[in-house]
């Protein structure tokens, strides 16, 4: 199952607009962190996506759940964040591969080799 990755230093403005696109298009996303520093970016994100999203008439709700996930041969507990409208979506949430980890040059590198997603002012069109 893939999902949106964030570490700490991911940029929590790039991380919201990659939300933002997300929830615009299909009405839900999960975020998967690992670790108090990228838990932290994450949130951050959350607080600034639900501003991008407010003008839309969009209010998201962000539902925390652990799991346990497999990194370099280790098993590890990592929080998963379904972030979706408040009023409830019927789809199911989105799950993208979206490497959030590193800065980049103002896209977000896309897993499955689509084009690569604008990030910045909390619109990022998302791949079909």
């Amino acid at each position: 199952m893939d999902v949106l990755k964030v570490s700490s230093k991911s940029s929590p403005s790039s991380v919201a607009g990659a939300m933002a696109g997300v929830v615009r298009q299909y009405g839900a996303v999960e975020v998967q962190v690992v670790g108090a520093g990228a838990l932290n970016q994450a949130v951050k994100a959350v607080a600034i996506a639900r501003g991008y999203l407010a003008p839309s008439g969009i209010d998201v709700v962000c539902i925390p759940t652990f799991v346990d996930v497999e990194i370099d041969g280790q098993s590890r507990t990592a929080l998963r964040l379904l972030i979706e409208d408040r009023a409830g979506s019927t789809a199911p949430p989105v799950k993208m591969t979206v490497d959030l980890r590193e800065p980049s040059d103002g896209t977000v590198a896309v897993a499955d080799g689509s084009a690569p997603l604008p990030v910045g002012d909390g619109v990022a069109p998302i791949p079909t």
